[in-house]
C-alpha cells in the first residue's frame, strides 16, 4: 500500500510538471525593443519621427477642412488653420515629452471639440453675415454677365467676399474666446491636483473598458472613412496588415511552425535580420496606397464621378498646396481679440473634460507600450494640465479645437515596438517644421482620408488591446468582475449610439427638449464619448462593489495597483517619469 501511494504521488507530481502554466503577469510589457528612456540611433529615430508625424495629418488636416468653410473661410483660411494647429501641437507634444507625463505621446487636434464649436459656429449673433454657401450663386452671375453693368456686380460681389471673411473672423474669436476658458480648465484640474485625487480611484478593473473604448470608441474614424473610397482604402488597408504582420522579424523563442508561417506569406528574400518592413509599415503603406490614388487621379477615373467622391478619393481635391504660403509664423491673436459666451464656455467645458478623461485612457496605453510602469496619479494630473496650456496656445494663436493624447499614434508605439521619447520629440519637430514651411507640409497633407483611415483600422485595434491587457490583474472567474466588465462595455456601447442617434437625427416624440443649446450640447459631448461613459459605469460599481473585503479587492486587481497609487512607492517611477534638470525638488510628484 505504501509503495503504490508513494508511485502515485510521484506520477500525479510528474503530470503537475508538464501541465501547461498561465501566462506570467508583466507590470511592464516584454517585447518592447526601445522603451521611454532608452533612444534609438538617431537615424533610425528621425524615420519614425517622420512616420508619426504623418499620422497626426489626419486629423490636423480633417477637422479644419470640417469647420473652416462653415465658418465661410476659404482655402487660405483654411491652410492657415491647419497650420497653426500643427504648429501648436507640436510645441505642445515637445513640451509633453519633456514637462508633462514624459511619455511618448503626441498631442493632436480633438474631435471631442466639433459639437460645441459647431454650435458657435452657427450661432444666431453671426446671421447677419452672409451664408458662405452663396458665393457660389452670386459667383457665377458676375462672371456670366459682361454689359456695363459688371463693375457695379464685381464690386458687390466683393463686398460680400469680405462679409464672409468678416464672419469667419467673428466666429473664430467666439472660437478662441471658449478655448482659453477649457484651457484654463484643464489646467485647474491638472496643476492643483483635482484629476490626482479622482484617477486615484481607478483599478486594473475599472481601467479595462477605460482604455478599450478609448481606441473602440473611435470606430467612425475606421472603415465608415475608408469606405468613402474603397478603391484607394482597402489597398491601403490590406498593404499595412500584409507589410506589418508578414513580415515580423523572427525572434530567438520563434518555433519552426512560426519561421514555416512567415516562410509561406513573404518569399524569403524579402525577411531581414532587422525589423524594417513592419517597423515602417505605415511608410510602406501609405506610400503605396497614395501612388495608386495618385494614378487614378491623374487617369481620368474620377471626373465624372459625384463631387463627393472626387473630395475622398483624388490628390489634388484639397487645394492645400496653392494656397499654402511659403513661409508663414503663427502668432498669437492672429484672427483679433477672443471674445467670450457664457453658454458656449460651458459647453467647451464639457468637451474639455471628455478630452482630459480620453487623454488619461491613453496615457495608459502609451506607458504600457512604452514599457513602463503604470502612471501614477499625480504624472497623469501632471501631463493634464500641460495639455491645458496647449488647448490655451490653441486658444490664443486661433485654431478651430482643443487638443488631446493621440490615440493613432499610441498605436504606432505598439506597431513598431517603439516607446522612446526620443522619437516623439523628433516628431514635434517634424510638425512645427512643416507647419513654417507650408508648401513642403501641403504636399504630404494631400494623402487621401481613407488611406490614413486604413492606418486607423490597426492602430486604434492596438490600443483597445492595450486595455484588455489589463485582465491580467483580475480575477475573471469572479461574478462581480463579470458584471462590472460586462455592463460597462455594453453601455459603453448603448449609450453614445443613443445620443448619435438624437444628436443626429434630432428629438423623437416622448423625449425631454432642454430650452437651452449649451446644455444640450453639454449632455451630447459627455455621453456619445465611449470612454467616458465606459469609465464612469466600471469605477462606480467597481467603487461600490469591489472594495468591500480583501478578497474582492484582490479580484479587482487593487492588491497589485496600490504600489503604483504613489510615486515614491516604486522606485522605477522616478526613472521613466522623473523631470529632466532635478525639477523633481522644485516640482514634487506626490
Amino acid at each position: 500500500m505504501a509503495q503504490g501511494n508513494g508511485g502515485g504521488g510521484g506520477e500525479n507530481k510528474k503530470a503537475e510538471e508538464i501541465l501547461p502554466h498561465p501566462h506570467p503577469v508583466e507590470e511592464q510589457l516584454p517585447g518592447i525593443q526601445y522603451c521611454v528612456n532608452s533612444p534609438p540611433p538617431w537615424a533610425e529615430a528621425i524615420v519614425l519621427g517622420f512616420q508619426h508625424y504623418l499620422l497626426t495629418l489626419g486629423i490636423t488636416v480633417l477637422i479644419p477642412s470640417i469647420i473652416v468653410p462653415q465658418m465661410g473661410g476659404g482655402n487660405g483660411e483654411k491652410v492657415r488653420v491647419i497650420q497653426t494647429l500643427l504648429f501648436v501641437s507640436g510645441f505642445s507634444t515637445f513640451f509633453q515629452s519633456l514637462f508633462g507625463t514624459r511619455l511618448p505621446t503626441v498631442s493632436v487636434g480633438s474631435y471631442v471639440y466639433l459639437i460645441p464649436i459647431t454650435s458657435i459656429v452657427m450661432a444666431k449673433r453671426y446671421n447677419s453675415y452672409i451664408d458662405p454657401y452663396e458665393v457660389k450663386s452670386l459667383s457665377r452671375l458676375v462672371f456670366q454677365i459682361t454689359s456695363f453693368k459688371t463693375l457695379i456686380l464685381s464690386f458687390f460681389f466683393f463686398s460680400f467676399l469680405l462679409c464672409i471673411f468678416q464672419r469667419f473672423v467673428m466666429t473664430m474669436r467666439g472660437i478662441q474666446g471658449a478655448l482659453i476658458a477649457s484651457g484654463c480648465f484643464q489646467m485647474v484640474m491638472g496643476f492643483l491636483g483635482l484629476w490626482r485625487n479622482a484617477v486615484r480611484y481607478l483599478s486594473p478593473l475599472s481601467v479595462v473598458p477605460y482604455v478599450t473604448f478609448t481606441g473602440l470608441g473611435l470606430y467612425h474614424l475606421g472603415f465608415p472613412m475608408l469606405a468613402n473610397c474603397v478603391e484607394i482604402g482597402l489597398p491601403g488597408l490590406f498593404a499595412m496588415v500584409f507589410i506589418s504582420q508578414a513580415s515580423g522579424k523572427l525572434d530567438s523563442h520563434s518555433t519552426q511552425q512560426e519561421a514555416e508561417n512567415v516562410a509561406f506569406y513573404l518569399h524569403r528574400y524579402m525577411q531581414t535580420k532587422r525589423p524594417i518592413y513592419d517597423r515602417f509599415a505605415v511608410l510602406f503603406s501609405v506610400a503605396i496606397a497614395w501612388l495608386f490614388a495618385q494614378i487614378l487621379t491623374s487617369s481620368t477615373v474620377y471626373n465624372k464621378k459625384p463631387e463627393k467622391t472626387q473630395i475622398s478619393c483624388r490628390t489634388d481635391q484639397t487645394g492645400l498646396l496653392t494656397a499654402a504660403p511659403w513661409v508663414y509664423f503663427p502668432y498669437p491673436f492672429q484672427w483679433g481679440s477672443p471674445t467670450f459666451n457664457v453658454g458656449e464656455t460651458f459647453a467647451m467645458l464639457a468637451a474639455s473634460f471628455v478630452s482630459l478623461s480620453e487623454s488619461t485612457g491613453t496615457f495608459y496605453a502609451v506607458a504600457r507600450y512604452g514599457s513602463a510602469t503604470p502612471v501614477p496619479p499625480s504624472v497623469i494630473s501632471r501631463g493634464i494640465g500641460w495639455q491645458g496650456i496647449g488647448v490655451l496656445l490653441n486658444g490664443m494663436f486661433g485654431s478651430v479645437t482643443g487638443l488631446t493624447a493621440s490615440v493613432e499614434n499610441a498605436g504606432l508605439l505598439a506597431l513598431t515596438k517603439v516607446g522612446s521619447r526620443r522619437v516623439i520629440q523628433v516628431s514635434a519637430g517634424f510638425m512645427i517644421f512643416f507647419s513654417i514651411f507650408g508648401k513642403f507640409g501641403a504636399i504630404f497633407a494631400s494623402i487621401p482620408m481613407p488611406v490614413v483611415a486604413a492606418l486607423y483600422c490597426i492602430l486604434f485595434g492596438y490600443v483597445s488591446s492595450a486595455g484588455l491587457g489589463f485582465l491580467q490583474f483580475c480575477n475573471l472567474n469572479s461574478f462581480k468582475t463579470k458584471f462590472i466588465l460586462g455592463f460597462s462595455f455594453f453601455m459603453g456601447l448603448s449609450v453614445p449610439q443613443f445620443f448619435r442617434e438624437y444628436y443626429l437625427g434630432g428629438f423623437k416624440p416622448g423625449q425631454v427638449q432642454p430650452s437651452s443649446n449649451w446644455f444640450n450640447d453639454i449632455m451630447v459631448v459627455i455621453f456619445m464619448s465611449h470612454a467616458t461613459v465606459a469609465a464612469m459605469v466600471a469605477l462606480f460599481f467597481d467603487c461600490t462593489l469591489s472594495r468591500e473585503n480583501d478578497e474582492t479587492r484582490k479580484d479587482s486587481g487593487l492588491k497589485w495597483w496600490e504600489k503604483f497609487s504613489l510615486y515614491n512607492s516604486d522606485v522605477r517611477n522616478d526613472e521613466f517619469y522623473g523631470l529632466p534638470c532635478r525639477l523633481n525638488k522644485l516640482f514634487p510628484a506626490l
